[in-house]
């Protein structure tokens, strides 16, 4: 979390400052309609200044339009900061994006800005990867420290869930091909550059409301200060222009007007800070109002590569010939699956053998098939699913040995592990249980969720022993069992319909529909190019737990949205309770003793109300950019706690602050 020292940095508010003049432009400035109805009235103020007649000592004329300026320079600033605190890496993000250049499968080499969609690249060890794409051919291990932060490589390779590779990200084996699966400037990393500089940022629905009721307000309180004059004039009085639109902004709701886009931009910010790429606003905040969070299971909840975990042999048969066989089988497998049994069998039975006879047929696996394996000579050795090594070898599947392998593979499976059978020239010899490794923390992670009011399933495509057994281990609430993409679908919409708000965390290309059409969809930066670009959300460290994390800072934006809204209606009031008696009593005598602050003067009350109507907007600039902290807690406590800190803050901030004021004003007697 960021400090608040850190935040007045000279590297951040030395060109903040520079900003904010920039967004006085009127085409800018009017997207934020209190902060350019006070600039309009700042404005009328210098004119009335130079033109003269105002009815006013011109010092204290002077003072107002400063502190006028001040206040809209206050707001735009506090955007300004708000958007440079993402700058520095923004920076890096483009240094790094000017160093890519590609080299094709031909030998040329030309810069990555001018490679288009389709075009294969070759990218060999101590390269960086220059664009967007999918591994096509290889595999290589990939340094991401300059997208995730994270030191460790990752392995990336041709086929399945772990093909997408990132622009900027350098592979340090090995090499791969990479077919550009981005177009010109619209790659992830384009897209970070620019949100992580708030330059795509656009408002969401809370947002949207939130400045409506603002504008609402703004008109409220420019009728009412219109009908002064009218009173004033029934009075016998008279109360100058330049005072009425002083008056106008003290009471118009600029504290959270000049706060709103930087705390919507903080909030974005403080998700990239921990390696979370949020597409828009509007995802971070349904985050915070997450009541399901769907995850798939291979890749998310599990490390995604399925390790041998033992060796169970069939009566008559020892585990030491089943782990041989098995052994043998797997030496040409080159999938993960296909290694950890060959490791396994080297360190649980010491069994050396390590490459196959060079007359030696590989079988290799093949989705028809779902068998792969070896013969060597005249012995036939097969490793594969259960029903499709029955298939392979008829009349196998009528016999004791079939009756026997069926129930160890049931065992296998209640315990959430695959089973895989070994057979020799047919004779079935027992089977390989494969475990699906748990990512570590998991468990812990999802009660963390669970005492937020989240309920978790998991999604798998496995049949429903394994799927509970898993689930189990994980300690999800729920579980989705040999779930198709539509199946995904279905259920995501079915919660939606029942009113409640659903994340989606996956990462393969089967994932695409169901992140597509959930609320708050995060793919995981290891899934399919397919993945990350359905979702609203990229977690760049792919650890689904994340979204503990993700929901914590989607709660914290919509409370530190909520408490200074909440802060700025509060404030607003009690500066009219405060003001108004001092301000009218010459005209209304009865007034007096309304006037509880005993300002010194009308002059005097209408100036330090000015001036503490600016210089709260700094004050409470740390607080809209670090957030407020959220502790997991019912909507019923949060309410009386934000009621109690920011609502009685707001209340009380204002008469304290205008007394102390007002003493300083009138004590150099600057009314």
């Amino acid at each position: 979390m960021t400090t608040t020292s850190s935040m007045f940095s000279a590297k951040l508010v030395v060109p903040a400052i520079g900003d904010a003049f920039r967004k006085l432009n009127p085409a800018e400035l009017i997207r934020n309609p209190v902060l350019f109805t006070t600039a309009v009235v700042a404005l009328l103020l210098s004119l009335l200044l130079v033109i003269g007649g105002s009815g006013l000592a011109v010092s204290f004329q002077v003072q107002l339009i400063i502190w006028l300026w001040l206040t809209v320079l206050f707001g735009t600033f506090a955007e300004a900061l708000a958007e440079g605190r993402g700058r520095a890496q923004a920076a890096s993000l483009r240094a790094t994006k000017s160093e890519l250049s590609a080299k094709l499968p031909d030998g040329r080499v030309v810069p990555a800005s001018q490679l288009k969609m389709g075009e294969i690249v070759l990218v060999q060890t101590g390269d960086l990867i220059p664009a967007d794409g999918e591994v096509i051919e290889g595999v290589a291990s990939v340094n991401e420290s300059a997208i995730t932060g994270e030191s460790a490589p990752v392995i990336r390779e041709a086929g399945g869930d772990r093909s997408a590779v990132t622009a900027g990200t350098r592979v340090i084996s090995d090499s791969i091909k990479v077919r550009v699966t981005q177009e010109p400037g619209k790659g992830f990393l384009d897209r970070m550059i620019a949100l992580v500089e708030g330059a795509e940022r656009q408002k969401t629905p809370n947002e949207i409301a939130l400045t409506i009721l603002l504008v609402g307000l703004t008109i409220i309180f420019l009728i009412a200060v219109a009908t002064i004059p009218g009173f004033a004039s029934y009075a016998g009085g008279s109360i100058p222009v330049a005072v009425l639109a002083a008056l106008l902004i003290t009471l118009i709701p600029t504290t959270i007007a000049a706060l709103l886009s930087a705390i919507g931009i903080a909030g974005m910010d403080r998700l990239v800070r921990f390696n979370v790429l949020a597409k828009s606003g509007r995802a971070v905040e349904a985050a915070g109002d997450v009541d399901v969070l769907l995850l798939d299971k291979t890749g998310t909840i599990t490390i995604g590569d399925r390790q041998a975990a033992q060796f169970v042999a069939l009566s008559g048969v020892d585990a030491n010939e089943v782990a041989k066989a098995a052994l043998i089988a797997s030496l040409a497998d080159e999938t993960p699956e296909g290694r950890s049994i060959v490791t396994l069998a080297r360190e649980k039975f010491g069994i050396a053998m390590r490459d196959l006879p060079d007359h030696a047929e590989v079988i290799p696996f093949s989705a028809q098939t779902r068998i792969s394996g070896v013969k060597l000579n005249s012995v036939l050795i097969q490793k594969g699913a259960v029903d499709a090594i029955f298939r392979a070898n008829p009349g196998s599947e009528s016999s004791l040995q079939a009756v026997e392998m069926r129930r160890i593979t049931e065992e296998i499976a209640r315990s959430g592990q695959t089973p895989l059978a070994v057979a020799l020239d047919g004779k079935l010899l027992g089977a390989v249980a494969l475990k699906d490794v748990i990512k570590a923390g998991v468990r812990e992670r999802f009660a963390e969720l669970r005492r937020m009011g989240i309920r978790t399933v998991m999604i798998t495509g496995d049949n429903p022993l394994t799927a509970a057994a898993i689930a189990a281990e994980a300690g999800v609430d729920d579980f989705l069992a040999e779930a198709t993409p539509e199946d995904k679908l279905a259920l995501i919409r079915k919660e939606q319909q029942g009113g409640k708000l659903v994340a989606m965390c996956g990462d393969g290309t089967n994932d695409a529909p169901a992140l597509a059409q959930a609320d708050v969809g995060v793919a995981m930066n290891t899934g399919t190019q397919a993945a990350r670009e359905a979702g609203n959300m990229v977690d760049l460290d792919s650890d689904p737990t994340k979204l503990i994390e993700i929901v914590g800072l989607g709660k914290q934006l919509l409370m530190t949205r909520g408490a200074l809204t909440t802060f700025s209606v509060a404030n607003d009031v009690a500066k009219y309770f405060a003001i108004i008696p001092a301000m009218f009593v010459v005209l209304y005598p009865g007034l007096a003793v309304l006037n509880v602050m005993n300002l010194a003067s009308p002059n005097s009350a209408i100036l330090s109300a000015i001036i503490f109507n600016a210089l709260i907007i700094p004050c409470l600039v740390p607080l809209a950019l670090r957030g407020v902290t959220y502790k997991p807690m019912g909507a019923g406590p949060l309410l009386a706690r934000n009621l109690a800190v920011y609502g009685l803050g707001g209340l009380v901030a204002p008469f304290v602050g205008i007394k102390l004021i007002d003493l300083t004003v009138a004590g150099l007697n600057l009314a």
